[in-house]
């Protein structure tokens, strides 16, 4: 079965960390460049972070600038999204989608995905 499965979200408090995992099964991550995506309720959808295929690059919304980092391990077949100094703006449903083969531009903000996982929350709150 092809499919991506998010994991590592959860509660945590302002200032604290999460690595959320964007785990893939039926085909080669390292093939596709992967998207973080978040949703927040009654907001748009946000295109966090963003690694190219083959981890020829990485790209960032501004917002998250700093404090989000994404990775890979290919031995595992999943991609990480490590949230640092997490704010209360951070609180969304985060889930993970392949866009095609490169993050440059705006593209991949936009690309229609060959796979989508289900999204893992996180809710940021003291």
């Amino acid at each position: 079965q092809l499919q991506l499965v998010e994991s590592g979200g959860g509660l945590v408090q302002p200032g604290g960390s999460l690595r959320l995992s964007c785990a893939a099964s039926g085909f080669t991550l390292d093939h596709y460049a992967i998207g973080w995506f978040r949703q927040a309720p009654g907001k748009e959808r946000e295109g966090v972070s963003c690694i190219s295929a083959y981890s020829t690059g990485t790209n960032h919304a501004d917002s998250v600038k700093g404090r989000f980092t994404i990775s890979r391990d290919n031995a595992q077949n999943t991609v990480y999204l490590q949230i640092d100094s997490l704010k209360p703006e951070d609180t969304a449903v985060y889930y993970c989608a392949s866009v095609g083969s490169f993050c440059g531009g705006t593209s991949w903000l936009t690309y229609e995905p060959e796979y989508r996982g289900q999204g893992t929350q996180v809710i940021v709150s003291s």
